[in-house]
């Protein structure tokens, strides 16, 4: 038996035309630049939200450090200064000290300083005849 031997030249060959070759390059360019772009656009809306972020951040400190000036304003006060005085019992030389002694009985409905007798309020007002009458009969009712 006797072999032949195929002809290369008559073998099929795969090949790329330089057209085809054009076509994949193009492809594979414009794929990155879309997903290039699209980096791009997310890089660029996280910076904005983070830039949102911190203009709400800002805004809260801003408005911080105005409720502190605030308050250093009110400590710097002589009449908050000489109430924080009183606490650690150092008020004026004309001053006395006092506090209700350990489980003190709550002051009557009627007290002086309560709110039913408070400053400015209209004091209750009897004629004679009713005090006359409490008197005789009793409270009336």
């Amino acid at each position: 038996m006797v072999t032949t031997r195929p002809d290369p030249a008559q073998l099929p060959m795969v090949s790329i035309s330089p057209r085809r070759l054009v076509l994949i390059v193009a492809t594979i360019l414009l794929a990155w630049g879309v997903v290039s772009f699209g980096r791009q656009v997310a890089a660029a809306s996280a910076s904005s939200a983070h830039a949102d972020d911190l203009r709400l951040a800002n805004g809260q400190l801003s408005a911080q450090v105005a409720a502190l000036q605030h308050e250093l304003e009110a400590i710097q006060e002589p009449r908050y200064i000489d109430q924080q005085a009183r606490a650690y019992r150092l008020g004026g030389k004309h001053e006395v000290p006092f506090a209700l002694a350990e489980g003190a009985p709550t002051l009557a409905p009627d007290a002086p300083g309560s709110s039913a007798q408070r400053l400015g309020a209209d004091a209750p007002t009897n004629t004679p005849l009713d005090s006359w009458l409490g008197i005789l009969f009793g409270p009336g009712g």
